[in-house]
């Protein structure tokens, strides 16, 4: 190629649960059994009044432009919606479309961010959020989410980020979270308020799991007060509704900020197609019922498979409290066996055997707070869940093919021990 790519190009990261699909799916090409539980998408079908206000969309030939910011039918719907479920002060002003959450992160971060800005991301992240801020030449600070604060973020680190990085600007929020299935408490919302109201810093809050809460309920930092002023929250069908394929999701902040989104999204992507938000209103309004319903079936799944790697020799994990992911720590295999968690993952999916594998990610994957820990996503029946199970004691023990694994794969040899849970 004669002409080169940009630095930000060649250095790009990607989000390596894709990663791991491509390998599973080729896998499972030539013939290979494996169970999918690496990239965070629902098994189940996408709600009935989406799926039928979709098909009418078609009919109706409602396969135009339409504003960047969203029909204004869907912008009011997912106003009531916020103003409902999460006792958001929202208006369809507040509201803006695009294809999914992920999108808004990058439109928050050239929306807030300038060279050398500032940015607190709590770790295990999202990787995403890594080239979005570095995208804008922004700075990066890390706080390490903690399994014995159950991964809830830390208040005082917030503190100590506005007290003393040099030019603080953002906070990157996720919650439920993934990976780790934390919560931010309604307390923790509060708090976090109360130390950046009314400074220049604005909060990014990814709240794609908001209907996957399993002990307590969801809290948004855009129903504390005022915070919709410096607040920019993203939330998606894809979970609540099954509907990631459509690519639908929504941002709320105030108007101002709302305007400045638009404007992103008509430089770059138009508008949204007036078919999948005239369906994604038809969930919001009609299906709710339905949606609890899967929810109930999602929890199920966190806890069948929860219960069943807690009884593996060297696994711990939390009990369920968030989203479809479980994030267990196994330091003590990964020390025992001489092998990063990430390089488990991989061995379980194609060392261990010839004929089955289990994919899933090593919690370094989201940042090195997730070293030693793996995340699962629920994402299959619960017979598949009950066979990764069931496969992972027996994988472990074949002590030949994890050195044959590590011969041929040394990268991903473990060169210092992981600190084991207590």
């Amino acid at each position: 190629m004669s002409v080169q790519l940009s630095d930000f190009a060649q250095s790009l990261t990607v989000e390596t649960a894709f990663t791991v699909l491509a390998i599973a799916k080729q896998l499972k090409a030539t013939g290979k059994d494996v169970v999918e539980l690496e990239v965070g998408d629902s098994p189940f079908d996408s709600t009935g009044s989406a799926k039928s206000s979709g098909l009418d969309a078609i009919n109706n030939n409602q396969s135009h432009y339409c504003p960047s910011p969203g029909l204004p039918e869907f912008r009011a719907a997912a106003a009531d919606f916020v103003k409902r479920e999460f006792n958001i002060p929202a208006t369809a002003d507040n509201i803006a479309v695009g294809p999914g959450a992920k999108v808004f992160e990058q439109f928050f971060c050239e929306a807030f961010l300038n060279p050398n800005d500032g940015v607190l991301v709590f770790s295990p992240y999202f990787p995403t959020y890594v080239p979005n801020i570095q995208r804008r030449g922004a700075r990066i600070v890390l706080s390490d989410l903690k399994v014995e604060n159950a991964f809830r973020p830390s208040l005082d680190d917030i503190e100590k980020f506005l007290n003393d990085d040099p030019q603080p600007k953002a906070i990157f929020l996720n919650t439920p979270h993934n990976p780790t299935g934390g919560i931010a408490t309604e307390e923790d919302l509060r708090g976090l308020a109360d130390l950046v109201r009314g400074k220049n810093i604005a909060v990014f809050s990814d709240e794609p799991y908001c209907h996957m809460v399993w002990q307590g309920k969801h809290h948004s930092i855009c129903a504390q007060p005022d915070m919709l002023d410096q607040s920019v929250a993203a939330f998606t069908f894809s979970k609540s509704y099954s509907m990631s394929g459509w690519r639908l999701g929504f941002s709320v902040a105030s108007a101002e900020i709302t305007t400045a989104i638009s404007k992103m999204i008509n430089t770059t992507l138009s508008c949204t197609p007036p078919i999948v938000q005239l369906a994604g209103k038809a969930a919001l309004e009609k299906d709710s019922t339905e949606r609890d319903e899967v929810m109930q079936k999602f929890r199920e799944k966190v806890e069948l498979l929860t219960t069943g790697l807690n009884k593996i020799d060297g696994v711990n994990s939390l009990p369920p409290l968030a989203t479809f992911y479980v994030f267990p720590n196994v330091a003590p295999i990964c020390n025992r066996l001489g092998i990063t968690s990430h390089g488990l993952a991989l061995y379980l999916l194609e060392g261990a055997d010839d004929e089955f594998g289990v994919a899933c990610l090593g919690g370094e994957c989201f940042g090195d707070a997730g070293h030693g820990f793996l995340r699962f996503s629920c994402a299959e029946p619960n017979e598949r869940l009950q066979q990764a199970v069931e496969f992972i004691p027996e994988a472990i023990s074949r002590t030949d093919r994890i050195a044959a694994f590590l011969e041929e794969r040394p990268q991903y040899r473990l060169a210092d021990s992981y600190p084991e849970p207590a």
